[in-house]
């Protein structure tokens, strides 16, 4: 009959069907790899981005420091004689307003949701491992080609599992630099906010000191003025 093979056509379609099963892991490997090697790149883009984000919120903290430094002045500006805060002129402390405790209040939080989101364990093996301990291929020829058919998926289930662990720490270090931008947008709108405040309080109460000077004792002058040139110069230097 036509349709009956020989022995000889059986082995030579085994052997196609190997060798073609030969270059269906091999490409597979290579596609594996490449995405790999793209996960390093995004992590590493990730890294980098991560460290600007973190100096753009150092350099808030220290805008904010600063501030609170110009508030101390301005509270120094207001003290009658250099003495006390008049009652009517007591500055309202702007580290108090919510909006300041929410921009600058837990700077642990971002940490601790790093932390509570890193990979976890499922039956002793971290998540994403390769679980499986025999080979892939079922042997048939079992010659060289098989060999590296099993050792090419073994390869391909190794890197699946790295990107599977490579996308959850993509994801959780996204997570944590959009907090980051939020607590950076929330900083930025206090530090405009209290920096317009300051200018504000800076040219209104300045003035009204210098024109006190001429109607006060003159043993109040001298130590007047001393402290006022002293804040003022703290204050714009």
């Amino acid at each position: 009959m036509d349709n009956d093979m020989s022995l000889d056509d059986i082995q030579l379609r085994g052997n196609q069907v190997t060798d073609e099963s030969l270059e269906s892991t091999r490409r597979m490997l290579t596609l594996v790899e490449q995405s790999q090697d793209a996960g390093v790149k995004t992590i590493t883009m990730l890294d980098e981005q991560g460290e600007q984000l973190k100096r753009v919120e150092e350099g808030l903290d220290q805008i904010n420091k600063d501030m609170r430094e110009a508030e101390r002045n301005l509270t120094e500006l207001n003290k009658c004689c250099g003495l006390c805060v008049c009652p009517g002129r007591r500055a309202k402390n702007f580290e108090a307003g919510d909006v300041y405790r929410k921009a600058w209040g837990n700077k642990d939080q971002g940490s601790e949701d790093v932390i509570a989101k890193q990979p976890g364990q499922v039956n002793g093996q971290q998540q994403g491992g390769v679980g499986q301990s025999g080979g892939y291929v079922k042997r048939i020829t079992n010659d060289a080609r098989e060999d590296e058919m099993d050792e090419n998926l073994q390869q391909v289930g190794s890197m699946l599992g790295n990107l599977k662990n490579m996308a959850l720490d993509m994801g959780n270090e996204i997570d944590s630099q959009n907090k980051t931008i939020d607590r950076i947008n929330e900083k930025e709108s206090v530090a405009a906010a209290e920096e317009k405040r300051s200018e504000d309080a800076v040219a209104g109460k300045c003035a009204p000191q210098l024109l006190l000077l001429p109607v006060l004792p003159r043993r109040f002058r001298c130590s007047v003025w001393t402290r006022f040139v002293r804040n003022l110069v703290h204050m714009t230097g």
